[in-house]
């Protein structure tokens, strides 16, 4: 079976939820490459590893060897985010496997309760073309890209809000991912301008856009992140569901910056 073939049949198989909304973006934006083993008519076993962040693909189905035969097809990869139930036996098999201890990290989910709350600042704004070289500004981890391959697709297939201070841009939110139904979204901000209300203007902006649209803004998360959950409940967006990244040990600080660039917390590890 086709690499392209194997991206529509899981397409044509994935439900819509906060927990798909990024795969299903990649997925009809061809932006993946997904790995599928063992017999599909027991149930779909399937690897997606995005071109924008090879390290990281996901797992999808209940049979964690079979999981792992299509992960060993998969070049570059540090961690795998998959269901918490298949969590433990990956773990063990990934340990035996490759003879090194395994980490793990919560990926939690969340949607408004209720209309999200708004916050304003005057130095927020949503941000258009015309901004794009304040956006190009940024450190590379900071632009607001998401999973639309540059800037300016992302700014007029996507949205984005952010904070302008002294001619600079020092915090944004954005959509990161669109799916029918719901729409992943971002925020980051320069270090030394957090703790001002400016990623809660911006990312009130967005999700607010988001459901004047009719769509379900998603809020996703690594649990360590205790700023950005703090942000969440702040907004009024509660937690629906989580899912799993089981990391190689060695990769657990690359991984952590990924997903929360500002710091990490301790995590559990499975005994090799």
């Amino acid at each position: 079976m086709s690499l392209g073939r194997e991206r529509g049949l899981l397409l044509a198989t994935l439900l819509e939820n906060p927990e798909t909304v990024i795969c299903i973006h990649l997925l009809t934006r061809s932006d993946c490459k997904v790995y599928m083993s063992g017999d599909q008519r027991l149930g779909l076993t399937a690897v997606l590893q995005p071109k924008a962040l090879p390290a990281e693909p996901v797992g999808f189905g209940s049979d964690a060897n079979a999981i792992w035969q299509a992960l060993s097809q998969v070049k570059g990869w540090q961690c795998i985010l998959v269901d918490k139930e298949v969590t433990p036996l990956l773990a063990k098999i990934i340990s035996s496997q490759l003879k090194t201890p395994i980490c793990f990290l919560d990926d939690i989910y969340h949607v408004p309760r209720m209309q999200v709350l708004s916050f304003e600042n005057e130095s927020v704004r949503r941000l258009v073309l015309d901004d794009l070289s304040l956006l190009e500004a940024l450190p590379h981890e900071a632009q607001p890209v998401g999973f639309w391959g540059d800037l300016r697709t992302s700014l007029t297939n996507g949205l984005v809000a952010g904070a302008i201070v002294e001619g600079k841009v020092v915090a944004t939110s954005f959509v990161a991912a669109r799916a029918q139904r719901y729409v992943d979204i971002g925020v980051y901000t320069l270090e030394n301008y957090r703790r001002r209300g400016l990623a809660a203007a911006a990312a009130s902006i967005v999700a607010r856009s988001v459901q004047s649209d009719g769509l379900v803004p998603v809020w996703g998360c690594g649990a360590h992140n205790l700023p950005s959950l703090k942000l969440t409940r702040k907004l009024g967006f509660a937690e629906v569901s989580r899912r799993t990244y089981v990391i190689i040990e060695k990769y657990l600080a690359d991984v952590s910056r990924r997903t929360y660039p500002e710091h990490s917390e301790r995590e559990g590890k499975a005994a090799t």
